[in-house]
């Protein structure tokens, strides 16, 4: 099955909402994102241990490959990776961070007697001056919610074609995102249906805008429906920045007699440089992260059997005004025993 093209999904200036077969030319209005950093954030993610662990074994367990290395932190943070990679046997660790918890890195660096080999630049990765011209070995947790969200894998892309040495390597090398379809109908009715009918006013209006909203939760793996299927694999020592922009095909086959309410995005991130291969999977069959999933729910309920078949192209590419935002569509076509739909949903991830 051919994946309908990126720019009849997402057209130039595309609006969020479901669109019948004949409405391809809507427009939108103007989108504004505000980016933010705090300490709650790196606490969150400092704390999910599916994700911390992972990188600390990825660099601790493999000595030999960081021993009198120079390795590049992009996006730093809190230092924590550069300081595993120190303890590893880095010769010289380079942390690159343009949020002002550099500041705060900075002093973790130095009470933890790291100063002599982790070197912290408060810049963006385009714009900093580093002290070597090459590294040996790029580590950032680049991930977003819907693994593309914020962009950020564009500048460990930059970092890798400006200062990676001729087979250097990157961790992690590779991502494949997954897409499921669940059954909701609780939640949905919670979050979506409830606009419907407030205190006996009709505010559905707003229940349009609610369906263009990604939700970002953790979801039952009793749930799912459709089992998941991979839609997308990244190999960052080779993927090229016009390539995060995609549309790519998806068919989902029901297991059990039930009901549609979404799709479900997940990601798994593969360090296959280690000795032995270490990854972990945000999916919801695996432990707790962070990232949770991206659910993203349908305008109307499915009822599918045993067998049947939904076809399908999910497209995803940054916002034109605010990169940092993803703006995704998902076309679908459904014929099943006892309901027919075809529509496209376009969502903002912001």
């Amino acid at each position: 099955m051919e994946p309908e093209p990126l720019e009849v999904l997402l057209p130039e200036d595309s609006m969020p909402g479901v669109i019948e077969d004949c409405d391809y030319g809507l427009t939108s209005a103007d989108y504004y994102f505000n980016s933010y950093a705090h300490f709650g954030i790196h606490e969150e993610m400092l704390k999910d241990e599916v994700r911390t662990r992972t990188y600390m074994k990825a660099i601790l367990q493999n000595k030999h490959l960081f021993q009198g290395k120079v390795v590049l932190d992009v996006g730093c943070g809190t230092g924590v990776l550069s300081m595993f990679a120190a303890k590893a046997g880095a010769r010289l660790v380079i942390g690159v961070e343009c949020s002002e918890i550099i500041e705060q890195a900075k002093l973790i660096v130095k009470a933890n007697n790291f100063e002599d080999r982790i070197v912290m630049i408060k810049d963006k990765m385009e714009d900093a001056k580093l002290p070597v011209e090459k590294v040996d070995i790029i580590i950032s947790e680049w991930m977003g919610y819907f693994l593309l969200y914020e962009s950020m894998l564009e500048t460990v892309l930059f970092a890798r074609d400006k200062y990676l040495k001729k087979g250097g390597l990157i961790f992690p090398d590779k991502a494949v995102l997954y897409l499921s379809a669940i059954e909701d109908a609780e939640y949905r009715a919670e979050k979506i249906d409830f606009w419907d009918n407030v205190y006996g006013f009709d505010m559905s209006c707003i229940k349009r805008l609610a369906l263009t909203e990604p939700l970002i939760d953790n979801v039952g793996a009793q749930q799912i429906v459709c089992p998941t299927v991979p839609v997308l694999s990244i190999d960052v020592t080779s993927v090229k920045k016009e390539e995060l922009s995609f549309a790519v095909p998806f068919v989902l086959k029901a297991e059990r007699n039930d009901f549609i309410h979404a799709f479900v995005a997940h990601f798994d991130v593969f360090f296959n440089h280690c000795h032995k291969p270490l990854g972990f999977s945000t999916g919801p069959q695996a432990r707790t992260t962070h990232w949770k999933q991206a659910v993203f729910y349908l305008d109307r309920e499915l009822v599918i059997c045993t067998g049947e078949t939904i076809y399908g192209t999910l497209a995803s590419r940054p916002n034109r005004k605010n990169p940092r935002d993803l703006d995704i569509a998902i076309s679908y076509h459904f014929s099943g025993s006892q309901c027919e739909a075809a529509k496209i949903l376009r969502y903002r991830l912001h």
